[in-house]
């Protein structure tokens, strides 16, 4: 199942898809084409076995087409995941690294500030001596 797409090889290659990590399943087609797609099993549905993704394509009345589409669309969807995966990972380190970093000077005396002002406001409320 060769694409001939050589950019699009390269992004398989970049991702890590073998070819023997695809299972293509061709099955009949729905839709506009007429009794040709009711003949012909021109719809394409590729599964990436490692990850479980899935990419369908019956756009076309040619079977290689179609193929070639969903493809297509199984590398977009597996670039998108690896894209989200390092952005989770990059928002958890900078998320780890701010809860480590300390307090700055003028931070630390703003909240002592606050603080002191918290208690003065609570000190008001209570009774008023007669």
């Amino acid at each position: 199942m060769k694409s001939r797409d050589p950019a699009l090889q390269e992004r398989m290659a970049r991702l890590g898809i073998r070819e023997a990590d695809l299972r293509v399943v061709c099955t009949r087609s729905s839709g506009p084409g007429g009794q040709h797609v009711n003949k012909t099993e021109s719809a394409v549905e590729i599964t990436h076995l490692p990850s479980g993704a899935v990419a369908c394509a019956s756009d076309s009345r040619s079977q290689h087409t179609n193929r070639s589409l969903a493809l297509q669309r199984l590398v977009e969807k597996l670039e998108a995941r690896r894209a989200e995966a390092a952005q989770a990972r990059k928002a958890e380190l900078s998320k780890h690294r701010r809860q480590r970093a300390k307090r700055s000077y003028g931070t630390k005396q703003e909240m002592l500030r606050d603080k002191r002002h918290r208690g003065e406001t609570k000190k008001l409320r209570g009774r008023i001596a007669d």
